[in-house]
């Protein structure tokens, strides 16, 4: 006997049993199949959670019985695109409308409801489950939709709790800002959305710096950022407790890098994810927790020394355990010396309901035995539990550090998972920063060379980031050297590669350098004259991925990030960075430039463009997005009169919204097209296209190849794979 063949005899024995009154409810819920039933109980959880009375009384029943149930999915509508509107309008009239009433599998679909706390209705949530979502015929076409808006940008699926760190660090488009463990990367779009609050300012002062430790996971990074297509985002691979400290050009002076705002969302044992990730109620234990305090400490420590003074750090985990969240915040505010303080910030997301956090707890092994302070723990367990993990018993000192003001999420309270946010505001250099800055003087005036940096430092302008007493010696180099002058290079000016192979600590794919085009680049005058470029236009931040050979593709960055790239090339590992605003097309030099426009930098580009613009009426802009190389004649008279007298290239498309027209589209699109001999085209990726004719009033649905099989057969000569049954809405 096979091995499918006794797992098909054990599901049928489990079927003839019943299942169990879980397994009933999860069938109810549409959840059956698929994989192994997990009996949601586990004893030392209950045990665990209980004692610490992280429940209020009278609330263990509703708060247990929440955690069993699938976690309803949450969406969120970006909230810097001038078309957010027209998407929140296209949902609620449209696809929620077609929602109601409808039953899936003997389950009533509720009408998604928005998030009371998240500003302006852009966050959604619904109970559906993602396993109803993909498999109901009836909800298909929402499916579709999602799924095509999520690749555009316009909308990310993302858990309710996961979207309060962000909103608590209070971003401004200036601010420098640093993600420690960005990946898979949702925190981080909401990052970029409030650079880019103000959609007149193609390149906000401020950056995001995205870091995760795992290679393959800052790809995935990478994916979410560029749906954004924003200047101002950086990924970097590092390890979190131990990433670099940044240098920047200040009018000529070396300066340390300091971030305004940090994000520190650290890895955890994730118990409070229960309700989507299943697998962890048989998983469970303390030692999860015990084992990943130590590093949670190392990186928020890391965090605070590179936040800026009156900065903000959030620190959260997506854990209800004291161990991983109140202990990580006591032993970082009892070590920063009054350097640091909890921000009150019960009155920032009105609606939200929330816990404060506890200021006692016990420290449990995963045998169930308990320990309630330092003292009583054995010398032979002492590698497992370390003093910081137990709270803090000086009245005095726990009354100062305000614990009561961290933030806990229960899932019961508003069907969620769950959830723990502190809000850091430092407010002045970490004691350790303090005795390495004398430190550095003293090695200074032995050398005798004091630095403009150091003297920076003595009167407070500067601090110099170090590592803990226990690493002085070595980080005391490595400061030294960064506030140096010019570091010898052999590389030319402009060109930003990877740190050397000797020095690098983490393997994965070697990434190409980036190269600024020099000032005199011959590249670039035909396209300025091409597209009668503004004077303003910044061509000292835009780069390309090769040093010989062609250049087939222009990006482009913010000033601010050119300067952090240019001075930290040997420090950092770049996985990715820059918008793509030019591609090299093979016809374009015969018609008077060689690079044509890219759509996803189309609108950083656009308000520096002065020529080879046509403004095109709604019905020009649905033939461009639903035809594949249309005529001219198949244009209104107005736009062919603009083409016309136009040399034949790369263009750019733009629909102004009529005001006198409420009924049709509201805000302006713009598109990168090519302008051919007889006809006219856009260069648009398919998700892209599909957005824009939903925003039209047009219903874009694409049967499944398997109920319409003659699309398949057509989709076979299409050039790009595409064709739309179109239906008008009504």
């Amino acid at each position: 006997m096979g091995r499918r063949q006794r797992n098909r005899q054990r599901q049928q024995q489990r079927r003839e049993r019943g299942g169990g009154g879980d397994g009933q409810g999860r069938e109810q819920a549409g959840w059956e199949g698929g994989y192994p039933e997990i009996v949601k109980e586990n004893a030392l959880f209950e045990r665990y959670y209980r004692e610490l009375r992280i429940v209020p009384e009278g609330e263990w029943e509703p708060f247990m019985a929440a955690l069993r149930e699938p976690l309803p999915a949450t969406l969120r509508i970006t909230g810097y695109k001038s078309h957010a509107k027209e998407i929140l309008q296209c949902l609620k009239n449209k696809y929620f409308k077609e929602l109601q009433d409808l039953v899936v599998d003997g389950q009533k679909i509720e009408v998604p409801q928005p998030l009371k706390w998240y500003p302006e209705e852009l966050a959604w949530h619904t109970n559906l489950s993602r396993k109803i979502l993909r498999k109901s015929p009836q909800l298909e076409k929402f499916h579709q939709f999602l799924v095509s808006e999520t690749e555009c940008g316009n909308i990310s699926r993302q858990e309710a709790v996961s979207m309060i760190p962000p909103l608590l660090l209070n971003v401004n488009p200036h601010h420098k800002i640093l993600d420690m463990c960005a990946a898979p990367g949702s925190k981080t779009a909401q990052l970029i959305e409030m650079l880019h609050a103000d959609m007149n300012v193609p390149f906000p002062e401020g950056f995001v710096i995205a870091n995760d430790v795992d290679n393959k996971r800052c790809y995935l990074l990478v994916h979410q950022a560029k749906r954004l297509n924003s200047p101002c985002i950086m990924v970097v691979n590092h390890d979190a407790s131990s990433i670099p400290t940044l240098q920047i050009d200040n009018n000529g002076r070396k300066e340390v890098l300091f971030y305004d705002r940090i994000l520190c969302d650290v890895p955890c044992s994730g118990d409070g994810t229960m309700r989507k990730n299943i697998d962890v109620w048989k998983k469970w234990t303390t030692q999860n927790s015990l084992q990943l305090h130590g590093l949670q400490l190392r990186i928020a420590t890391r965090g605070v020394e590179q936040l800026a003074e009156g900065g903000r750090m959030v620190y959260s985990t997506c854990s209800l355990n004291p161990v991983e969240n109140e202990a990580v915040i006591a032993s970082l505010l009892e070590k920063s010396e009054g350097a640091l303080e909890l921000a009150d910030v019960s009155s920032e997301l009105p609606g939200l309901k929330w816990m404060p956090g506890i200021t006692q707890w016990k420290v449990m092994l995963k045998d169930g035995q308990w320990f309630e302070a330092w003292k009583d723990v054995p010398s032979n367990r002492q590698t497992q539990i370390r003093p910081t993990m137990f709270p803090i018993k000086d009245e005095e000192k726990l009354k100062v550090m305000n614990l009561e003001r961290c933030i806990r999420i229960l899932p019961h309270h508003q069907n969620t998972g769950g959830f723990f946010v502190a809000v850091l505001i430092k407010k002045s250099p970490m004691p350790w920063n303090k005795r390495q800055s004398k430190l550095q003087r003293k090695l200074s005036q032995r050398t005798g060379d004091i630095s403009e940096s150091v003297a920076a430092a003595e009167d407070g302008s500067v601090e110099i980031i170090e590592e803990p007493p226990d690493a002085e010696d070595k980080e005391s180099k490595e400061t030294q050297h960064l506030l140096n002058a010019e570091s010898e290079q052999s590389k030319k000016d402009g060109v930003c590669g990877p740190p050397p192979c000797k020095k690098m600590k983490l393997f994965g794919f070697k990434e190409d350098p980036f190269v600024f085009l020099s000032e005199d680049d011959p590249l670039f005058p035909p396209i300025q004259k091409f597209y009668a470029l503004d004077p303003s236009f910044p061509k000292m931040n835009l780069l390309t991925r090769t040093q010989e050979g062609k250049k087939r593709q222009l990006y482009m960055v913010s000033k601010e990030l050119r300067n952090v790239l240019l001075n930290n090339s040997e420090r950092m590992k770049v996985i990715n960075t820059g918008i793509k605003v030019w591609s090299r097309n093979s016809d374009g030099e015969q018609f008077g430039c060689a690079f044509r426009l890219a759509q996803e930098g189309i609108y950083t580009l656009y308000p520096f463009i002065n020529a080879r613009i046509i403004n095109v009426c709604i019905e020009d802009v649905k033939v461009l997005l639903t035809q594949e190389n249309p005529f001219l004649s198949k244009f209104s008279s107005e736009t062919h009169k603009r083409v016309k007298d136009l040399a034949m290239g790369s263009i750019v498309l733009k629909y102004e919204p009529d005001l006198s027209k409420p009924d049709t589209l509201q805000c302006p699109i713009v598109l990168c097209g090519w302008h051919g001999k007889t006809s006219l085209r856009a260069f648009v990726p398919k998700n892209e296209r599909l957005h824009y004719l939903r925003m039209m009033g047009v219903e874009v649905f694409k049967a499944k190849r398997k109920e319409e099989n003659f699309e398949s057969k057509t989709e076979e000569g299409d050039q790009d794979s595409t064709k739309f049954l179109l239906e008008r809405v009504e």
